[in-house]
């Protein structure tokens, strides 16, 4: 094939982690759902389970509506003006089964879970919602779909776990990795078509507690215990997970959102006895003149030089 004649070399097109506004109430153990321009923070532990909720624009966390009963490690899905937050530990019961729903102002109650639950996953929409997994204990394959006003009973994980992750909708999620009775921690993934969880690629990073956002072929994870606390972070194409740039902070049990595997934001959080405040953004460089790729050669002509 011809070679390419370039003003500039081409440069590896890689996305990387950027520092991003903090949050008002220092917490872990948060619920996070949204897109970076839009998202939610909401409740979480900070010393005590507190009602916080934040909203990002971007560049600023703005304290909204509380929630009605402060929990931490539930799940959370939709968006920044309709979302769900369900499931968690909260004071009484311990494993709660409550659901609270987002209207953009104030929260309301929504229907409970069939099982209550904590250190569970979930994405999906306010009216299509999903959450998985969990410890009830003993630790849950449960699945339940939320329609916007009540929740039923779904297909089972194959591998039972809580502390996951959770990405996607409820016709195409993806659970996470996790913590399992045997072994006790994993690198698995699942997805779901609606109805059942089958196999998807493992993760390289064998890992609890950490965070992502996405969608079913497109998602980054990030964070999480190894069991030391991580920074590493996976991209993951619908078929297997590849290493990228790690987080600056490495953290665990902290709030994940973004559309896909190219935007992401990593909000709040913990290392070992020190709460985070710090958001820190996931996003590409402008594209380059031209994408460096192995193998490619090229003229520079501003250089006189054949490259490769």
């Amino acid at each position: 094939s011809a070679i390419q004649y370039l003003a500039e070399d081409p440069v590896e097109y890689v996305g990387s982690w950027s520092a991003g506004g903090n949050m008002n109430t220092t917490r872990y153990a948060l619920g996070g759902t949204g897109v970076q321009t839009a998202a939610l923070g909401i409740s979480g532990y900070n010393t005590a389970n507190v009602t916080n909720v934040e909203s990002y624009d971007g560049s600023t966390w703005t304290e909204v509506a509380d929630v009605s009963t402060a929990r931490r490690f539930g799940a959370a899905g939709g968006t920044y003006t309709s979302a769900f937050y369900a499931g968690g530990n909260a004071t009484s019961p311990a494993f709660s089964n409550a659901t609270e729903e987002y209207d953009g102002s104030s929260w309301t109650a929504g229907g409970n879970l069939g099982t209550g639950r904590r250190d569970i996953a979930g994405r999906g929409t306010q009216t299509a919602g999903i959450v998985f997994g969990g410890e009830e204990p003993p630790f849950s394959n449960k699945t339940e779909e939320y329609d916007g006003s009540s929740w039923t009973t779904g297909g089972t994980l194959t591998n039972g776990r809580a502390a996951l992750a959770g990405t996607g909708l409820q016709t195409a999620a993806l659970a996470i990795a996790g913590q399992g009775p045997s072994p006790s921690l994993t690198n698995v993934t699942e997805e779901y078509d609606g109805s059942t969880w089958t196999a998807g690629g493992s993760m390289n990073t064998t890992r609890r507690f950490l965070m992502a956002g996405g969608t079913q072929t497109s998602t980054l994870a990030f964070g999480g215990v190894t069991p030391s606390i991580t920074a590493v972070t996976e991209s993951y194409d619908g078929t297997s997970w590849t290493e990228v740039n790690d987080l600056a902070t490495a953290r665990y049990g902290g709030g994940g959102a973004g559309p896909d595997n190219t935007v992401a934001l990593a909000f709040s959080g913990d290392v070992p006895g020190t709460g985070l405040a710090n958001t820190e953004e996931w996003s590409f460089p402008t594209p380059p003149v031209s994408n460096l790729q192995e193998g490619q050669l090229w003229f520079n002509y501003t250089s006189s030089a054949l490259k490769g």
